[in-house]
């Protein structure tokens, strides 16, 4: 394949993108009526807002999803913190979710374009980035394109790449140096992660590790916090966060179990899905317990049983309880990022799947900051023996802080690459109309 062969094949995928423009509004209605995509906002992602440019350098940063939009709070923070403007773009209503609850209204949030010509340019015309971030794996031909004829400077960070996705872009190299040109640096999060973008044509390419680790902990309205608080009392509790289909069933077997045990015993459920708060509720309640929950403003009382944090308060619920068990670890769901229980002081208890987060869980375990639960019925008597045992808690919790100091750094990196793309968008703010955007 010659190089003018794949930089047509790239053309040719533009217009076919194109041409099918006019019969996506099908498909993005059904997705909106199953819940995943936002159908107020459905028009971001053709490229369409109301939401106006602010003056002055705007930097672009996308991340598709919750993970992703996670592990990039913290940079868009230290970007911000230069009185510079973000437009931040994510791909899911659950990333939306995290941004808001993150970033609030520090940042203009948009639905991701789709990779169709007509949306990208719509979208780039109105904001018209000075720098484009694009957040780990996200590689959309027509966008790179895009912003490559535009000479927008794209920068790939907490890039990472699968060794199936790396497969598939080696059978075409030149197909994939075409797209990896464009990027005016590469932050890859391992050594490996950096040859792969190397061999397919990125350069220049260093390492940073990854950001999810240098993320801070949600913010928390402290007021509500102490309310909460307040109602719990002196009770003993648990939180089971982040909880897939399935789990919360387990965690109310060990709400009865602890109860033999504890007569004061209260359970903290936060599901992933919100929307699953009716069914998770009916459920409870069938096997006996009784349930508050966050989004009719219950108040914890000494019946209560289950505390179901189903609203947008992510920061609350993790200063509920120091005992936390994370979700998606017990049936397949592939686990949930730890960090943010850990940096709050908690002992970390999960289930045996944490495919999703291996680069997370690996040197917490190592360390003894997280505590594997190898199948659900060993959940119960985990919990029990670190409620019963002050100093077994605390050596989890120390062991975690003590890992995560370790893994910390990403950050600093990333920021030190991103410095000759950004310095001169902050230079360029002050001597223009001294207007900065501020939200």
């Amino acid at each position: 394949m010659s190089d003018r062969w794949a930089r047509s094949i790239l053309r040719s995928y533009g217009w076919a993108g194109a041409a099918a423009y006019p019969f996506v509004g099908g498909y993005m209605a059904w997705r909106a009526s199953r819940g995943a995509e936002d159908g107020p906002r459905r028009q971001e992602r053709y490229g369409k807002t109301a939401a106006k440019r602010p003056p002055g350098p705007v930097i672009w940063v996308h991340a598709v999803n919750e993970s992703e939009t996670l592990a990039v709070s913290g940079l868009i923070g230290r970007i911000l913190s230069l009185g510079l403007n973000i437009v931040l773009t994510t791909g899911t209503v659950g990333s939306a979710r995290v941004a808001r609850e993150r970033l609030a209204d520090r940042v203009i949030h948009q639905y991701a374009p789709l990779d169709i010509k007509p949306a990208v340019s719509r979208f780039l015309d109105h904001w018209r980035p000075d720098l484009a971030i694009i957040a780990e794996s996200e590689i959309w031909p027509t966008t790179i394109l895009e912003l490559g004829a535009r000479r927008v400077p794209m920068v790939l960070v907490n890039g990472r790449m699968s060794d199936r996705a790396y497969e598939g872009w080696r059978r075409w190299p030149l197909l994939s140096e075409a797209l990896f040109e464009n990027f005016s640096l590469v932050s890859a999060q391992s050594e490996r992660d950096a040859e792969r973008f190397s061999s397919l044509g990125a350069r220049p390419v260093l390492v940073s590790g990854s950001l999810k680790t240098d993320v801070e902990p949600p913010p928390v309205d402290e007021l509500e916090l102490r309310r909460v608080l307040g109602q719990i009392g002196n009770r003993k509790r648990w939180a089971a966060l982040c909880t897939h289909p399935g789990e919360e069933a387990v965690a109310a077997n060990v709400q009865k179990l602890l109860a033999a045990r504890f007569t004061d015993v209260l359970t903290v459920i936060m599901p992933r899905d919100a929307r699953r708060s009716d069914a998770i509720e009916a459920e409870l309640t069938a096997l006996g317990l009784n349930v508050a929950r966050r989004s009719r403003g219950d108040k914890v009382e000494e019946k209560t049983h289950i505390l179901l944090c189903d609203r947008e308060e992510t920061g609350l619920s993790l200063r509920l309880a120091d005992i936390v068990f994370y979700g998606g670890s017990l049936f397949g769901g592939g686990g949930e990022n730890p960090i943010d229980a850990v940096a709050l002081g908690s002992a970390v208890l999960s289930g045996p799947d944490h495919a999703r987060c291996n680069d997370i869980y690996g040197p917490l375990v190592d360390k003894g900051g997280v505590r594997l639960i190898k199948e659900k019925e060993m959940l119960a008597g985990a919990v029990n023996y670190l409620m019963r045992n002050d100093d077994a808690r605390h050596r989890i919790i120390d062991s975690g802080t003590k890992a995560l100091e370790t893994m910390r750094g990403a950050l600093d990196v990333t920021v030190r690459g991103l410095e000759p793309f950004i310095h001169p968008l902050v230079v360029k703010a002050k001597l223009g109309t001294g207007v900065v955007h501020r939200r």
